[in-house]
């Protein structure tokens, strides 16, 4: 899985694997899903990210395995 932050843009984007994106679809206001060809969720975007979390948040990330 690999995580982007665009600060031009206030987006976060999480790439769950590298198959090709064939249909994308915003299932919440400033939420994007990519789907592959199997119809699996493989990206998710969140846009204005600043208005969603704190900026100090955005600086790092922690990873959790239960």
């Amino acid at each position: 899985m690999k995580v982007y932050f665009d600060q031009s843009t206030d987006a976060i984007y999480f790439r769950l694997d590298d198959s090709t994106i064939i249909e994308s679809e915003e299932v919440k206001p400033g939420v994007i899903l990519d789907f592959n060809e199997r119809n699996e969720v493989v990206g998710v975007e969140i846009l204005n990210a600043g208005k969603r979390v704190p900026a100090s948040n955005l600086k790092q990330i922690h990873f959790e395995v239960a």
